[in-house]
């Protein structure tokens, strides 16, 4: 029997190295099966902060509040139990902007609409709303009547916002509208004269009128457009997501039993108590 020479034997284990190394390069990572962020856990994401009555005390892990529990809720029906949620935070433009995310699905009171469909999905719509113009006693709004009596006037909403929106198409003042970059911000500028009025969605404007400001006002709701209901409130998911279809059959089965109107009954004012403005 023949023995290999030394270099042949070390010129046969490199190849034998780099074979392998080769097939360890063209063999395809593991992939997660999993359809969530994280395998096992259901990650939903709000703001930061998380104001009331949507979120009480900025504490969403406790249920409290109205999105809170409509998350619980939701969670449930995907067959999470509580200990099996996690909360993240994000801003309101963060969660809408285009890109990979961070949970599974994000609810700060996000307006479906097209625009928006373009970057994210929408589960089906868990509240509908309208938008409201509050102000204080100490305003030149406090006696506004009309949409007419409010269009000289300087009116603010948070940027992005169909809060935002509403000043621009529904009442349209003089001034343009006047843009913030958060509902805290807009009511610091109403606090401090800076502007005459802002805009926001019907229960944030009780919350606000009530408990956040000095001589809170609701002037009134702004008319909705011919054959249009309001605005309607959705679940944030990626583009694409796998679990929007789930997601969405979630927030269906809650409308249906009844679940979505009582934590809307158990969190949210009446909006009997707003006139619509014309």
């Amino acid at each position: 029997m023949s023995r290999t020479p030394r270099f042949a034997r070390v010129a046969a284990a490199l190849g034998a190295a780099t074979i392998a190394l080769t097939l360890a390069a063209c063999t395809p990572a593991a992939e997660t099966t999993s359809e969530y962020v994280t395998d096992g856990k259901l990650t939903i994401g709000t703001g930061q902060p998380a104001y009331y009555p949507w979120v009480i005390d900025d504490a969403p892990e406790s249920g409290e509040g109205f999105e809170a529990a409509i998350a619980y809720a939701v969670a449930d029906q995907l067959g999470f139990a509580k200990e099996d949620v996690v909360w993240v935070r994000t801003t309101f433009d963060e969660a809408i902007a285009p890109g990979p995310k961070n949970f599974d699905f994000n609810l700060q009171q996000y307006s479906i609409t097209d625009e928006r469909k373009q970057n994210v999905d929408f589960s089906s719509p868990y509240y509908e709303t309208t938008q409201v113009v509050i102000t204080t006693g100490a305003s030149k709004a406090a006696g506004a009547k009309s949409i007419a009596d409010l269009k000289g006037l300087l009116i603010g909403a948070a940027t992005g916002t169909t809060s935002f929106d509403a000043i621009e198409q529904l009442i349209a003042p003089t001034s343009g509208a006047q843009a913030f970059n958060s509902n805290d911000d807009a009511k610091l500028a109403l606090e401090s004269g800076t502007v005459d009025a802002i805009v926001v969605d019907l229960p944030t404007a009780f919350y606000l009128t009530g408990v956040e400001l000095t001589d809170g006002i609701i002037v009134g709701q702004l008319p909705l457009a011919d054959g249009k209901s309001g605005d309607e409130f959705g679940l944030v998911l990626a583009k694409g997501s796998p679990l929007t279809a789930k997601v969405t059959a979630a927030v269906d089965a809650l409308r249906d039993n009844g679940t979505l109107a009582e934590i809307a009954a158990t969190w949210l004012a009446d909006a009997a108590n707003a006139p619509v403005l014309k």
